[in-house]
């Protein structure tokens, strides 16, 4: 993800100071991690910097004056840039969930254990999500979050009882 990029989507509604865009990507994009306010300065100056937004002028709400920013036709054309290009597939298989099966094969002989209790710990998030969602006041967004998080457990899970056929054909063939 480009901080950046979502920086410029949320400043395509209205102008906005770096304490409301960080409020608003941590609201908008729940369960992703939560932008630091140091990463939205930095990010608004890189920004700025490139010509893709420019200081509109400074508010003073119950707080310190605040400088908002506005995005620029050059920003318009970026945000519009990024989103005609698509997500390539991920090339490489960078699980953490996949290292540990193979380190649990490599160390303890056997993926097993480690595979049921991971199973455990994916259907009890899975528990949560689903309880979460169906909560009162529960926002759009939250259900989407909830939606994308419980298909990739969901997938996860299917690998896990792959994994653990394929590990048992495996060893039969080794040791016949």
């Amino acid at each position: 993800m480009s901080t950046g990029h979502v920086l410029l989507g949320l400043l395509t509604e209205r102008p906005k100071h770096g304490y409301e865009l960080k409020r608003e990507h941590d609201a908008r994009l729940p369960g992703a991690k939560p932008l630091a306010y140091g990463q939205v300065y930095a990010t608004l100056q890189r920004l700025e910097r490139d010509g893709r937004v420019t200081v509109a002028g400074t508010v003073q709400e119950a707080g310190p004056e605040r400088t908002v920013y506005e995005i620029t036709e050059e920003g318009t054309a970026e945000i519009r840039r990024w989103l005609a290009q698509t997500e390539p597939p991920a090339p490489h298989v960078s699980s953490a969930l996949f290292t540990r099966v193979v380190v649990a094969l490599l160390a303890e002989g056997s993926a097993d254990a480690y595979l049921l209790r991971q199973r455990a710990a994916h259907l009890e998030r899975m528990r949560e999500l689903t309880a979460r969602k169906r909560g009162a006041g529960v926002s759009v967004g939250e259900v989407l979050a909830a939606d994308y998080a419980l298909h990739h457990l969901d997938a996860d899970l299917r690998w896990m009882e792959t994994a653990r056929q394929r590990i048992e054909d495996l060893t039969q063939e080794i040791r016949p």
